[in-house]
């Protein structure tokens, strides 16, 4: 499942940044959660946080719902 949802994610976070081959995505599968790491280029980090974070917690939103039919927690972390 977290296969399918990196997928996912990656293919939205490369619609929205100037630089799509610089997007990374690291899953960290543990018991109950699973966490993703987002790095994106130089310049991409803000269209990807959005205006007051809206963005970011869209993208959180849609994690969210993908994990918890399989009884999972989900966690995006976007890193430098």
């Amino acid at each position: 499942m977290a296969k399918a949802t990196k997928d996912f994610i990656e293919y939205l976070i490369k619609h929205l940044v100037d630089k799509p081959d610089e997007v990374d995505i690291n899953v960290i599968n543990g018991e109950k959660t699973v966490v993703f790491e987002l790095r994106v280029g130089d310049g991409d980090m803000g269209k990807v946080i959005g205006r007051n974070g809206q963005t970011a917690k869209s993208i959180r939103i849609i994690l969210a719902a993908a994990t918890a039919k399989n009884g999972q927690r989900s966690i995006l972390e976007i890193l430098e």
